[in-house]
């Protein structure tokens, strides 16, 4: 007897239905068998279950002999099934990695309750996932298992099948069964949910619940939608059998009327000439289910329906339109005047004097306390404290115009747009972010998934206003020139973000370690994935949970990459939104990346670096290198996951070849990493002073094992993005 039944209804899903049934077969917890049930559908549906079927002894296809609808697919599935558990899942949806392993867990640790609620995701075909917005009726605190008593909030998480496990013996012995017709989940979900002697939650996306363009069938138009009455009469006809669940009327009689109102007011769902119809039955429908004294839930439309003023219903659906239409030409009017005269204000502001001692910083993304412009403000401050420093605030307001048309020295690694008109005496310096290893400008020509769309002519425009370039070494100075062609300056002094790697000491390091929750004597490995060009969603290429179960008790893992669930494991850090990046590259004693440039900032540690490379080929096809990472690389390379486990596990990482791949790769990239690098930014730039950067001053002092140091603390380092101001 397999721990989980799972049940997938097919129906003209077969663009869709593979990545469905991979998601199932791919879990790691693997005591479970999958029922595919193929609802008669026209397409390829049966041909795609009978392929698994074939290939995998876990896979039960079953046939249906016409088309028979959602519900009575998935009746089939339930007598087919020989679970522990039944779990039902759409076959344009997915699992996400490891739900049967985290469902299983959270059963056997809550009593094995007759039904588990977990959580789902809305995935759109933009590539965009939002999570469900209840998420938080989920919570797993307080004691459990529970009664639907305990959280009746459980009746508003939306009722589907798909976001519940079932103890297949308590189904068998309610006698539940899907009924057809539209809507069958109604009338599931809420009897469900009151039988349950035991409830518990987990919370956890468990779900990618598909929004298709077009073809779900809730947002067809069609008569169909009247089945709806249907469901709610055998909702409510459960509960008139059983006197004593009728403690729920009012609850349920809310969420009818909310779901008739949703029907009635959307236009994908009713045909034309319908509407009077349909109201008319919500209002008997809401006569009938109402019990004496419940009380009714406010809200017009909500009144609207449950009295069924189908004429009232439409005069003021049409006045409603009439009036988006006449704000939404308002606004339009109110925009373009606005734009008019800020266009007007920044005209007049570039007529008067410029303010010799204002300096103006921006960032992109937004200013943090480690990027460039952010550590050069620092130097500004500490060097020249005669100019007065300000970040740009929210753009497109008057003050953002003023500071762009006033401020003499401009500040930013990657640009002020085509707003900015650059004016006689006024000083732009481009920090850039770092070392390329990608291709970047010009050099993206040839690259259309990496370029997307860039207005290179338009790129070019704003070289021409540089004053000054910041490069970290020759190979940066070499490609700037070229990807970026113009007439500014080099300034070949380092990276001036680099600075707070020299200037920080051991008791800070152990405050910061200890902020991020890294055990003392842990081996912290802080792991950064680049972006790929070539994916619309950014998955990282890693798993950070499996990666740490992977590397052991002994590591702690601060991740980069966002983490979508909830992180149970301490010894995983979600260090995605963290504003100092190399406060980050302190706290850590390792680096773990694949192709992000952190790696040419990180080895001016002098600390070990391991590379994930196993899409090096596409990352290159896609975005071209400008060398050859797999030639020359910082530290041991790694193609899989075990592979990058195997290496820290086998110690070497640290290593004797580690540490000779590294100081090549510090020579090479690494020359100018001494802390003064803002500094001599500064002194040419305001104080006029060029300076000739030293040569590379050897390694950075070496770290003992399990000891790391502490974020600059003789430099102040600004607390986030901040307004448009006259200083600091």
């Amino acid at each position: 007897m397999p721990r989980f039944s799972v049940i997938v209804p097919a129906y003209q899903v077969q663009a869709y239905l593979a990545e469905c049934l991979d998601s199932v077969l791919a879990q790691s917890f693997p005591d479970f068998e999958l029922i595919a049930v193929d609802d008669r559908s026209p397409d390829g549906c049966g041909a795609i279950i009978d392929e698994y079927a074939a290939r995998d002894p876990r896979v039960r296809a079953v046939h249906l002999a016409e088309n028979a609808g959602l519900g009575p697919a998935r009746n089939a599935g339930i007598a087919e099934a020989a679970g522990d558990y039944l779990l039902f899942l759409d076959g344009d949806d997915t699992l996400t990695p490891h739900t049967l392993r985290a469902i299983a867990d959270r059963l056997a640790a809550t009593g094995e309750p007759d039904v588990l609620v977990f959580d789902y995701a809305r995935t759109h075909w933009d590539g965009t996932t939002l999570r469900n917005r209840l998420a938080d009726r989920l919570t797993e605190d307080g004691p459990a298992p529970f009664t639907l008593a305990d959280r009746p909030g459980l009746l508003r998480v939306l009722m589907v099948a798909w976001n519940k496990a079932y103890r297949r013996e308590f189904v068998t012995r309610e006698g539940f069964r899907f009924p057809p017709g539209y809507y069958e989940d109604t009338p599931w979900t809420f009897p469900v949910l009151m039988a349950a002697g035991s409830l518990a939650t987990l919370d956890r996306v468990c779900v990618h619940y598909r929004q298709r363009r077009r073809g779900s069938i809730l947002r067809t138009t069609s008569p169909r939608h009247f089945d709806v009455f249907d469901q709610y009469d055998r909702v409510f006809a459960y509960l008139a059998e059983r006197p004593e669940r009728e403690r729920w009327r009012p609850e349920l009689y809310a969420r009818m009327l909310d779901h008739l109102t949703t029907i009635a007011t959307r236009r994908d769902r009713l045909p034309r000439g319908s509407h009077p119809a349909f109201l008319r039955r919500a209002r008997a429908h809401c006569r009938r289910h109402r019990a004496p004294g419940t009380p009714v839930p406010p809200g017009l439309r909500r009144a609207l329906v449950r009295h069924g003023l189908h004429r009232t219903f439409r005069t003021l659906r049409l006045a409603a339109a009439l009036r988006r239409h006449a704000r939404a030409s308002a606004a339009r009017g109110t925009r373009k005047l606005r734009a008019a005269l800020l266009r007007l204000h920044y005209r007049v502001q570039r007529l008067l004097p410029l303010r010799a001692d204002h300096a103006l910083f921006a960032a992109d993304p937004a200013p943090d306390q480690g990027c460039d412009p952010s550590a050069l403000e620092a130097a500004f401050r500490a060097h020249a404290p005669h100019i007065r420093t300000a970040w740009l605030g929210r753009p497109g307001t008057a003050a953002h115009f003023t500071a762009l048309a006033r401020s003499k020295y401009l500040v930013h690694n990657a640009g002020f747009g085509p707003g900015l008109i650059k004016r006689p005496g006024q000083v732009y310096v481009q920090t850039r972010q770092g070392t390329p290893l990608g291709h970047t400008g010009l050099d993206l020509q040839e690259r259309p998934a990496a370029a997307l769309g860039t207005d290179f002519a338009g790129q070019l425009r704003e070289v021409d206003q540089w004053d000054y370039v910041l490069s970290g070494n020759r190979h940066s100075t070499l490609t700037w020139e070229r990807a970026h062609p113009g007439g500014y300056t080099t300034l070949e002094y380092g990276s001036p973000r680099n600075d707070a790697f020299q200037h920080a000491t051991s008791a800070d390091m152990a405050r910061l370690r200890a902020s991020l929750g890294v055990p003392e004597g842990a081996v912290a490995v802080l792991y950064v994935p680049a972006r790929r060009d070539h994916r619309r969603t950014q998955t990282p290429p890693l798993d950070p949970g499996r990666l740490l179960g992977l590397l052991g008790p002994r590591f702690t893992l601060l991740s980069r990459a966002p983490i979508d669930e909830p992180v149970k494991d301490a010894r995983l850090v979600d260090v995605s939104a963290h504003p100092d990046l190399p406060s980050l590259c302190l706290a850590s004693d390792a680096l773990l990346t694949d192709f992000s440039p952190l790696m040419f900032d990180y080895a001016g540690l002098d600390r070990p670096v391991v590379l994930h490379t196993g899409d090096w080929d596409t990352f290159r096809t896609v975005r071209g290198a400008y060398l050859d990472l797999l030639a020359c690389p910082p530290g041991p390379l790694a193609r899989t996951e075990e592979e990058v486990a195997d290496v820290f596990a086998s110690g070497h990482w640290r290593g004797v070849r580690s540490a000779r791949l590294r100081a090549a790769f510090r020579e090479r990239f690494c020359p100018y990493d001494d802390g003064d690098a803002g500094e001599r930014v500064v002194r040419h730039v305001v104080l006029g002073q060029p300076a000739v950067p030293p040569a590379a001053r050897g390694p950075v002092r070496p770290v003992a094992e399990g000891q790391v140091r502490a974020p600059l603390a003789a430099v102040p380092q600004p607390s986030g993005p901040l307004p448009v101001t006259e200083g600091r």
